[in-house]
């Protein structure tokens, strides 16, 4: 009976979490059309906010647990937070959503590099290999042909770093605390932030179509709020190296539903990229360590 219940529970992890890459998928290519009637800062502020009040219906009896300790992660996690989705949505703004969502997992190859700037933990081999792959990979979809470079794959790019920094703020704040609690406290950061340089920067939009209130809605429940949700549930029940398989998948079914949806148009050079990107993302994140498994089996 407990076999079969674990069984269970990794078929269901598993399943979570491809199902948590393609809602983020979904994402690029509504966030691009919302993108054309909300400002960028009021659609992240509403995302947020929306998440946050979510998480905060959900895990009420979490706040018991909050302490100073808590509050000071979660605020660094959530600036981080703030900055790499505020980057990255200007990036989209100006960029397609295939190349957005292909560059915005470079941050899987840079944080081992920024681990080690932080913690002192060296990267491997491996890391350096995925680096070096991920820099041509990077070239064949941002460099044009007289190898300029678009402002939206720069800022995407940029985003990636801030990805990558939030990731290592993440495990250095998030041990022996609760997950949700903290979640909570950098989404209400990352709100706070997004509605007081949106108020600075642009007037509150008075005009929201219904399509794009229904986006936004999606945006906030489903793509930040019930993601993180599946996210741990999935986390919980699968092995490191193979959830960061699955969570490559979010590159690609950003780019298939940007090609069906918005008619993405991809050149071989482009295709090539998003190739050795992926490869590079594989590489950095499992070590192929399921390669070599499968080669010791046989």
């Amino acid at each position: 009976m407990e076999i079969n219940t674990e069984k269970k529970n990794c078929v269901l992890g598993r399943f979570a979490l491809v199902l948590t890459t393609l809602i983020w998928g979904t994402s690029f290519v509504i966030l691009k059309k919302t993108l054309d009637e909300v400002p960028t800062l009021y659609v992240l502020a509403y995302r947020f906010t929306g998440a946050t009040i979510l998480l905060l219906l959900i895990g009420m009896k979490d706040l018991k647990k909050i302490d100073l300790q808590y509050i000071k992660g979660g605020m660094i996690m959530g600036v981080f937070l703030f900055l790499a989705y505020t980057i990255q949505t200007y990036g989209l703004f100006h960029t397609t959503p295939g190349k957005n969502a292909f560059l915005t997992t470079t941050y899987c190859v840079l944080t081992p590099f920024i681990y080690w700037a932080v913690v002192k933990k060296k990267p491997d081999i491996c890391n350096y290999i995925a680096a070096v792959i991920c820099m041509a990979g990077v070239g064949f979809v941002s460099l044009d042909g007289d190898l300029g470079v678009n402002i939206g794959d720069i800022l995407t790019l940029c985003s990636g770093m801030f990805f990558a920094l939030h990731i290592v703020a993440t495990s250095k704040h998030i041990r022996g605390r609760s997950v949700r609690a903290l979640t909570m406290i950098q989404f209400a950061t990352a709100s706070v932030l997004c509605w007081i340089f949106a108020l600075l920067t642009d007037p509150v939009p008075t005009q929201i179509s219904t399509e794009s209130m229904w986006s936004i809605l999606y945006l906030s429940v489903m793509c930040t709020a019930v993601c993180f949700i599946f996210q741990t549930y999935g986390q919980k029940y699968t092995p490191p190296s193979t959830t960061a398989v699955i969570m490559t998948l979010e590159s690609v079914f950003g780019t298939i539903i940007s090609v069906i949806f918005y008619h993405e148009q991809l050149s071989p050079k482009v295709l090539m990229g998003f190739a050795l990107i992926f490869i590079a993302v594989l590489i950095s994140e499992t070590k192929l360590g399921f390669l070599w498994r499968k080669r010791a089996e046989k």
